[in-house]
């Protein structure tokens, strides 16, 4: 039987669980639950595990999942982004269907008994410490956006060579001053005629907006001080979701207790948390409080955290929005996949529809970067392919504009979109900016 009348649940990460990295009962759990997808399929035009799997299974001797080999099995795992796509709008065997099947959570299962057993590699395990790398990047900013240029035809061979990061892959840049560094002197006085005037945001800067792109960061706090809001930009540290594609659990339950003990007196004094990367929202409302069950700071911080655009929307519900004006666009809206699995629907939608005669479009589907799983030599193509169909519809109709929620989806479809043929635009932003330009800020 198919489907549930009850919503989908998710249960806790048992990762303190010793039985949880025993790799006999993984084996055949994932045997049990890659059964289940081969006998239902539906999620075969997600992304490229489940053809890899599907492929796999049809051409076994007796097309069945026990004529896999452990490293077929591995290949589905490494063919996945923990987009949650399949969980979020494919699977009808989600609990708390009798099935019980959570793909990403299992995939996740599956490298932390990895990265447990030290096998995870050494640039994954480099380029998961954000922090790091954003602090050593923009202090050295300039040589490191010279290293890191596609057309570097020096450096770019050796670090495919050396770290397995594929030459034609984007790297952002870096900015000289992080984001936060910056706050003091880009933060305006909330609009005492603002309609919002009295609210409080607190803006987490992710890794990305904190060291190489703060353009969204800016145009957030634009927006919500027209509107009367106090802002405020933190960045404490990173939310650890390079180190969870990784399978390191313990480090992301590290970094959920220590940045929700930052914002714990902020939520108390009536802050509102919101994230500039919809990775860095899914990581603070969804899988923080299900690897960190009963911390009272992390269940406050996902009850008070808001994505961008939800933020945008809400607030133009509850208090208004101050008078915007109409800008007769056209505009391509990228719906990233880890905003479609915060289970909220298309708020960047809803949000450019505030803006009087702006004509915005919807494409659903995944750019195929996923974090930094699509740099690599191993991956990018693969990241390409899985980018098309979002590619496609996305310049379909020659769009004044084209954005995405994603930051990492923006570059990563624009490589798409040349490789195509297609005309790529000067940028994919985020659709925040759209907001700012129409009020003029």
């Amino acid at each position: 039987m198919e489907g549930s009348l009850e919503a989908p649940t998710r249960h806790p990460i048992p990762w303190q669980d010793e039985s949880w990295y025993d790799e006999a009962a993984l084996e055949a759990e994932l045997r049990r639950v890659y059964d289940i997808c081969h006998g239902c399929r539906r999620c075969f035009n997600l992304c490229d595990s489940f053809p890899i799997l599907f492929d796999a299974i049809d051409e076994a001797p007796n097309e069945e999942v026990e004529d896999l080999t452990p490293v077929q099995l591995k290949a589905v795992v490494d063919a996945c982004t923990l987009c949650d796509m399949c969980f979020m709008t494919k699977c009808p065997y989600v609990p708390p269907h009798s099935f019980d099947l959570d793909f990403p959570h299992l995939m996740l299962r599956y490298r932390a008994v990895e990265h447990r057993k030290g096998q995870t590699s050494f640039a994954d395990t480099q380029l998961a410490e954000m922090d790091r790398n954003g602090r050593l990047g923009t202090a050295l900013a300039g040589l490191a956006n010279w290293a890191t240029d596609q057309d570097n035809g020096l450096t770019r061979p050796i670090m495919e060579k050396v770290a397995g990061i594929d030459r034609r892959a984007h790297l952002p840049p870096f900015m000289e001053t992080p984001l936060v560094n910056q706050a003091a002197g880009i933060i305006p006085a909330p609009n005492p005629d603002g309609p919002a005037f009295g609210k409080k945001v607190a803006v987490y800067a992710g890794c990305h907006d904190n060291f190489n792109d703060g353009t969204p960061g800016l145009a957030l706090v634009k927006v919500l001080a027209h509107n009367g809001v106090r802002v405020r930009i933190e960045h404490p540290d990173c939310c650890a979701m390079p180190k969870l594609e990784n399978g390191d659990l313990a480090a992301v339950a590290s970094a959920a207790q220590r940045i929700s003990a930052h914002f714990a007196p902020l939520i108390a004094d009536g802050w509102d948390v919101v994230p500039l990367t919809t990775s860095c929202a899914l990581m603070l409302k969804f899988e923080w409080p299900l690897i960190e069950v009963g911390n009272d700071a992390v269940t406050q911080l996902s009850k008070h955290t808001f994505d961008v655009s939800e933020y945008i929307v809400a607030l133009s519900k509850e208090t208004g929005l101050a008078p915007i004006e109409a800008m007769p666009a056209s505009i391509a809206v990228h719906f990233a996949c880890h905003a479609r699995a915060q289970n909220m629907g298309p708020k960047a939608m809803e949000m450019l529809r505030l803006i009087p005669e702006a004509k915005p479009a919807l494409t659903e589907r995944c750019s195929g970067h996923g974090g930094k799983w699509g740099i690599f030599k191993e991956n990018f193509d693969r990241a390409v392919k899985v980018g098309k169909p979002a590619a496609r519809n996305l310049v379909k109709g020659n769009p004044d504009m084209i954005v995405s929620e994603c930051p990492l989806a923006g570059p990563h479809l624009k490589q798409v979109i040349a490789a195509n043929g297609g005309e790529v635009p000067e940028r994919i932003g985020h659709p925040i900016e759209i907001m700012a330009k129409a009020y003029g800020l």
